[in-house]
């Protein structure tokens, strides 16, 4: 590893002073650094190729690799996360251990995840991509939506209710979790349909093959009143859909390297960070 590109969430190292400290124990190694500039648009990163890059650094959270993740799908660039964040299940080297992780870095004592992403598409041809979900819920007031949920053109089932996550293995332990949804281990190939507060007595998330293709549809209101509803593609982009349109998601071709230094398996680190919460 003798390229490194180092991206800082600015409101996570306000002083950079994580930053300087990582970029200098790389260059004291001989390695070169290349820093992120200051508010620069994260989709830049998509010039770089392995060929620039030989691994990326993210200092900051999860939401911080994830938005990184997503700006560089089609690199095949390794990431690896710094924790500045709060329970960090992506960011895997936390403040007290950067030495050590550096050290593992420049001798290449670490393994790469191929982590599965999603891509979902809307019927006016737009198309994003998506490392932990795919999330379609209401836009606006207080009331639950029609939502028909149909697998490889076949009507799977019908929810009347908040919102509907389309999670990825690593999404798992992100908004599905929250919504009651199963944890999965990361490196599985599956997607994970939650429903978000169903008003009905069957609230279990679906466990479907990675190559069934999943499209939700917005239903009509009460009095065929047209429908508003929000796709959410990993927290950031948004687009709005309203009654009779669907949002069709599949397994996307890019996928994410994470690279793991750690030997403790993923069931080791899920009941330490779950620990008191």
């Amino acid at each position: 590893m003798e390229k490194i590109l180092i991206v800082t969430n600015e409101t996570k190292d306000l002083d950079y002073s994580v930053t300087k400290k990582v970029s200098q124990i790389l260059a004291d190694k001989g390695r070169a650094c290349i820093l992120h500039d200051k508010g620069s648009d994260l989709n830049t990163l998509s010039k770089y190729t392995k060929k620039d890059i030989d691994l990326a650094l993210v200092i900051g959270g999860d939401g911080s690799l994830i938005r990184l993740a997503r700006a560089l799908m089609n690199t095949n660039i390794p990431i690896l996360g710094i924790n500045m964040g709060t329970l960090g299940y992506l960011t895997e080297v936390e403040l007290s251990n950067i030495e050590d992780a550096m050290e593992q870095i420049c001798s290449e004592n670490f393994e790469i995840e191929d982590r599965m992403m999603l891509e979902g598409a809307l019927e006016d041809g737009t198309k994003s991509v998506a490392l932990n979900d795919i999330v379609v819920n209401r836009n606006g007031g207080l009331r639950v939506l029609h939502f028909d949920i149909y697998v490889n053109g076949k009507l799977l089932n019908s929810y009347q209710a908040d919102g509907m996550i389309i999670s990825t293995p690593t999404g798992s332990t992100a908004y599905n979790l929250s919504a009651g949804g199963p944890i999965v281990e990361p490196t599985a190939s599956l997607i994970v349909v939650t429903p978000i507060c169903s008003h009905a007595l069957n609230k279990s998330s679906i466990v479907l093959s990675p190559e069934d293709v999943i499209e939700i549809q917005i239903g009509e209101g009460k009095n065929h009143a047209i429908e508003e509803a929000i796709v959410t593609f990993d927290g950031a982009d948004t687009t709005v859909i309203k009654t009779g349109d669907r949002v069709r998601i599949y397994k996307a071709d890019a996928k994410t390297k994470i690279v793991k230094l750690n030997k403790v398996s993923f069931l080791d680190t899920l009941r330490r960070k779950m620990k008191g919460n």
